[in-house]
């Protein structure tokens, strides 16, 4: 292969051609500036006129600037209302909306719903330019506080304005009352330093007894359902109320009727023998309570309930009776003079059942708002609330020992309570169905009955709540019963229009034996 031949010294190469330029894009018109409008006042021209442009603003874009508008109204009225001091106490905000005209409350309404409305609300008024209306709020709100601390300095008691009688009924009840205490209390103390006595064998020997009870005969009460029961203080005459309202009056232990007592018009709720001698006391549907005689004669009639009555009892001293109504309220009367000394509130709901204590210094009521509340009737304050039941209260009961109460609930439960320490000491589930009455044993307070709609009575040991004896015989709902002065005996009625009597063997055994 042939070598090329080197270039020449000095020999320069031709170079390619240049590329012709590109040809220039035309130069773009500037774009025409938005019309400015006029300034007010000047006047306009007609080259003016000439050179503006006029843009037509569409609904939808009016629309669109009117809704961010208001949504930038509402971030700044946001952030306003979170920069605002507002109370935090539910109370101070209720007070605050009271004090602006506002409803302190709303259906459903809660606490921090309540305090963002008071928040929305003064956002509202300060951008209304009603900031006065807001000082004054505040400025009433600061002197109401001022004036609660004073009020909070010097507190002064409620309290209700009663009658001489109703004073020298107090002055009574505390003379009758304070000698019985204190007669209680040393045999107390005498029994447990006394080497003989033996509380726990004597306890043992009553729970023994009370075991052996068993159905010693039955006798049709009326013929519509019994609803209550009381032994005289002897046990020699019964009394029972029904809904005829009919009130009959028994010898015991054969049960014979002596007496029949008509005077209610309406179905009878309860009845009571007097603690001290042979009246008795009965209530009624027809918002009235009547004294009668044991032969069947009417004493007297009390009159001033506004609903129907539920239960009744008398005082230990015979001289008073309280009466528990429908009407949220249960009144004590002189039982000499028919006068109503005191009418106490206090229940949130009807009043069911009241009882005294075995000194006669308290009296307990309970009621269809599940409480129970025990009244010092020498001052008349309220002493405790006993609050643990989930429904109404139909029963309660004083212990002789002087500090234990026990209730009866609908919630199927007994509830056993220390006044001493107002607190409850033990619970008894004690029947399937609601309970519809509680009593302690009279001497001592070793056991204690409870009555309820199961169709069966029960008895209950008071040193460890377990259960003594079932007395098992009614075929529909036990209403009320009673026990003897002596313990020996209980009786109980129900809606099967029977009176069954209940007793011990060895009660029985005795009686045999007498009549050998």
């Amino acid at each position: 292969m042939e070598n090329p031949r080197p270039p020449a010294p000095g020999f320069t190469p031709p170079m390619a051609p240049l590329p012709l330029p590109l040809p220039l894009h035309p130069p773009i018109a500037p774009i025409p500036a938005p019309p400015r409008a006029p300034a007010p006042g000047a006047a306009s021209t007609e080259s003016d006129d000439d050179d503006e442009v006029e843009y037509e603003v569409s609904d939808d874009h009016r629309a669109a600037r009117e809704r961010h508008e208001r949504a930038v109204q509402e971030l700044l009225q946001r952030r306003r209302a979170y920069a605002m001091a507002v109370p935090t106490n539910d109370s101070a905000v209720r007070a605050r909306l009271r004090r602006l005209g506002e409803p302190i409350t709303l259906f459903g309404e809660r606490e921090m719903e309540r305090r963002d409305r008071l928040r929305g609300l003064m956002v509202r008024l300060e951008a209304d330019g009603q900031v006065d209306r807001l000082l004054r709020a505040q400025e009433d709100e600061q002197g109401g506080a001022a004036d609660e601390e004073d009020a909070e300095q010097i507190q002064y008691p409620f309290f209700t304005e009663g009658t001489k009688a109703l004073l020298q009924a107090r002055v009574d009840i505390a003379q009758y009352s304070l000698p019985r205490a204190k007669a209680r209390v040393e045999r107390a103390k005498r029994r447990l330093a006394d080497p003989d006595e033996d509380p726990e064998a004597e306890a043992d020997l009553v729970v023994k007894q009370a075991g052996e009870f068993v159905l010693e005969c039955s006798e049709i009460g009326d013929d519509r359902p019994l609803t209550g029961c009381s032994f005289s203080r002897d046990a020699s005459m019964l009394a029972t109320s029904s809904w005829s309202g009919i009130i009959k009056v028994w010898s015991m232990p054969q049960i014979t009727k002596i007496a029949t007592l008509k005077g209610h018009t309406e179905r009878a709720t309860d009845v009571a023998f007097s603690p001290v001698d042979n009246v008795l006391a009965t209530a009624s549907a027809d918002k009235t309570a009547k004294l009668w005689n044991s032969d069947g004669s009417l004493l007297m009639s009390f009159d001033g309930h506004l609903d129907r009555l539920a239960r009744l009892a008398f005082h230990p001293s015979g001289k008073y009776l309280g009466t528990a109504s429908f009407d949220k309220t249960w009144r004590l009367w002189d039982i000499n003079t028919g006068t109503e000394l005191l009418l106490q509130e206090g229940h949130s709901r009807s009043v069911y059942g009241v009882s005294f204590h075995p000194d006669g210094s308290l009296a307990a009521s309970c009621g269809l708002d599940a409480h129970a509340r025990v009244w010092d009737l020498r001052s008349g304050r309220l002493y405790c609330t006993l609050i643990g039941h989930v429904k109404p209260v139909l029963g309660v009961s004083f212990s002789p020992n002087g500090h234990l109460v026990a209730t009866a609930s609908e919630d199927n439960f007994c509830r056993i309570w220390d006044l001493r320490t107002r607190r409850m000491l033990y619970s008894i589930p004690a029947h399937k169905s609601l309970i519809s009455h509680v009593k302690f044993e009279p001497q001592d307070g070793h056991y204690l009955a409870t009555s309820s709609y199961d169709t069966k009575a029960a008895l209950w040991s008071t040193r460890d709540y377990k259960p003594i004896k079932s007395l098992a015989g009614h075929e529909s709902k036990v209403t009320s019963l009673d026990i003897s002065g002596d313990g020996q005996q209980i009786v109980t009625v129900s809606h099967d229009r029977t009176i069954k009597m209940w007793s011990c063997r060895s009660s029985i055994r005795d009686n045999e034996m007498e009549l050998v």
